[in-house]
């Protein structure tokens, strides 16, 4: 053991101190790698960094879908005026289509009725007149088309009133249309000598005597038509369809006294009219003149 160099000793216990060092050192600071420490910040930094990526693509991804929601927004804005601006003008579209419909009203089925009947009218006088107007097959004929004019004539008044189709033609050409038949019929009738010219005078001239009245009356107010006068229209259709038909016997006699009644009827209803008009005209009259006063008071 006292044999041992101190040398040797030495450089035993100096390997033993450098080889310690040396593999520690080597385990705790390896070629090429950091210490720990600096792994650790490294670590760290990466992960700081991975953080402030996700954040800020987090906030891109904030921004953009606020962006798109201002974008949808700035969409559905722009649609809902669009679609306000489509209403409104689908709304004066439907203004317009039902100002086209009220203007295209006159072709409705009371003014076809009328017109018809105003049709009827020279085609009811060449059956009349026709091979010299007493064969019974066309008196026969010309009597369908006097009661189709008539049938129309009832027909047409109660559609406008029930559907509300009346109409500025039809309060004209309706009355024209009533006159024009009866007043064909009856003028070819005392033309063939199976009627008086005195009750063609006397019917004509009520019927036209009381449109004129009406017309005058119109600024005071409307005559309205009374079951006296559609009793009458009735009675006067009934009787000149039985003049226009080829009838003998006792079915000639009957036409007699039926268009006897008529002739009764047309006068008093005639009369009846002008007491209206008179009392309309005075009404009419009185209420301006209160209201005049009225306005100067």
């Amino acid at each position: 053991m006292t044999g041992v160099p101190a040398s040797a000793a030495g450089g035993s216990s100096s390997a033993r101190r450098t080889g310690p060092r040396g593999t520690s050192g080597a385990a705790q600071e390896p070629v090429g790698r950091t210490n720990p420490g600096s792994a650790v910040e490294r670590v760290a930094a990466e992960r700081a960094a991975t953080d402030r990526g996700t954040t800020d693509q987090g906030t891109t991804d904030r921004g953009t879908t606020g962006r798109g929601s201002a974008d949808r927004g700035s969409a559905d804005r722009g649609s809902a005026e669009r679609g306000s601006t489509e209403g409104g003008a689908a709304g004066r579209g439907g203004k317009i289509a039902a100002a086209a419909v009220n203007q295209a009203s006159v072709w409705n089925v009371a003014n076809l009725l009328t017109m018809l009947r105003l049709l009827l009218v020279p085609a009811f006088v060449a059956l009349m007149l026709g091979n010299g107007g007493y064969d019974p097959a066309w008196r026969s004929f010309a009597w369908a088309a006097f009661a189709i004019a008539m049938i129309t004539d009832l027909f047409d008044g109660h559609l406008a009133r029930t559907y509300n189709l009346v109409t500025d033609f039809g309060k004209i050409a309706d009355p024209i249309a009533d006159k024009a038949i009866m007043g064909a019929a009856l003028i070819c009738l005392s033309a063939l000598g199976d009627l008086p010219w005195w009750v063609t005078a006397v019917i004509l001239g009520r019927e036209l005597g009381i449109t004129v009245l009406r017309f005058v009356v119109i600024r005071y107010g409307v005559i309205p038509a009374s079951r006296g006068g559609k009793l009458k229209t009735l009675t006067q259709g009934i009787a000149v369809g039985m003049y226009v038909l080829a009838l003998t016997g006792p079915l000639a006699t009957l036409r007699f006294w039926v268009m006897a009644a008529a002739v009764v009827l047309t006068v008093a209803t005639g009369l009846d009219y002008v007491k209206q008009a008179i009392v309309l005209r005075r009404r009419g009259i009185a209420e301006r003149r209160a209201a005049l006063k009225e306005t100067e008071a």
